[in-house]
């Protein structure tokens, strides 16, 4: 992996990022053991410094070079300034972490950043580091998870896509946003749209009506439909259910990662033909994979509308 060998031959991985809670670390655990069970040789590095507890096996840590309290506590900063320190400080370490990844040449790698928004929007160290590794003859598609619970809130959601749309413009990787936690989706709340309109990010102009309904953000209303024209003329941001207990769902997942990072057309492992061209076309699982959870959605819904009939 020395940088600028066109030779040697190219690694494949996930960078997994979104805001704090949104499910990172149980990202990589459920997808280190769905690709080990296809058959992938899956190597997992931690580059979250305040990740302590790990529920999966971890073979590359950044805790090895700096952590997080031992920052706060020698340069007295707080652990927003002591994050973005030790972003830095591995972007000045290259070489740490190009002996680590090299003692795992052939496998296929999960990288578990840290959720500090601003590392993502404005700030350049990790963008810097992800950079790096495309040379290294890394390809890696940024998966970013959204907690799924912003889409009942309209006005979350706006916020959402507007963080969403800065990453994908700053990260400068190919992009997968995925709403995580599909399967806790009924506790909170109703859905003012079918999923498929906040995964797709269909017609705005309704959210922003829909906000205008409630007294606080009627008075910025003009402010809202800015927001939406500028996610709206760039058209770049749209979702992935999903639901990390579920298979299915998992699998959805893997394959929009396959085909952003270029998984799908290499010769790492045997795929039929049927296979590459699902995932090449790509049209049909968006739709496919939002249905099932939609209607898993609704059952859950009409089962809580039958619950509270009964009591009655």
């Amino acid at each position: 992996m020395s940088e600028g060998s066109k030779g040697s031959s190219l690694a494949f991985g996930q960078v997994v990022i979104g805001p704090p809670g949104s499910g990172k670390t149980t990202y990589c655990q459920g997808m280190q053991e769905f690709l080990g069970r296809v058959g992938r040789k899956v190597t997992v590095v931690n580059l979250d410094p305040a990740n302590e507890a790990m529920p999966y096996q971890c073979a590359v840590d950044i805790a090895e070079l700096i952590t997080l309290p031992d920052v706060m506590e020698n340069l007295k900063l707080g652990p927003n300034g002591g994050l973005i320190y030790c972003m830095e400080y591995l972007e000045a370490n290259f070489d740490w972490l190009q002996e680590k990844l090299a003692a795992f040449r052939g496998h296929y790698y999960l990288f578990d950043c840290p959720g500090q928004v601003e590392l993502y929007t404005h700030h350049d160290a990790l963008k810097n580091v992800f950079a790096q590794l495309a040379k290294w003859n890394f390809r890696l598609a940024a998966v970013h998870l959204v907690d799924s619970h912003y889409c009942t809130d309209p006005g979350k959601f706006i916020s959402v896509l507007c963080t969403s749309l800065s990453t994908m413009l700053h990260v400068e990787l190919p992009h997968v946003n995925v709403l995580s936690k599909m399967d806790l989706i009924e506790q909170y709340g109703k859905l003012a749209f079918n999923l498929d309109y906040y995964t797709e990010v269909l017609d705005l102009s309704y959210l922003v009506d829909h906000l205008a309904s409630d007294p606080f953000f009627r008075n910025y209303r003009r402010l809202n439909e800015k927001l939406v024209e500028v996610i709206e003329d760039y058209s770049l941001v749209s979702f992935v259910p999903l639901n990390v207990q579920d298979k299915e769902s998992m699998r959805q997942v893997m394959q929009a990662v396959d085909k952003a990072n270029g998984y799908s057309f290499g010769d790492e492992e045997h795929r039929s033909l049927e296979a590459l061209m699902s995932a090449a076309v790509g049209a049909d699982f968006h739709f496919t994979s939002t249905l099932a959870v939609q209607e898993k959605y609704v059952q859950s819904q009409d089962k809580a509308v039958e619950e509270q009939v009964m009591d009655l």
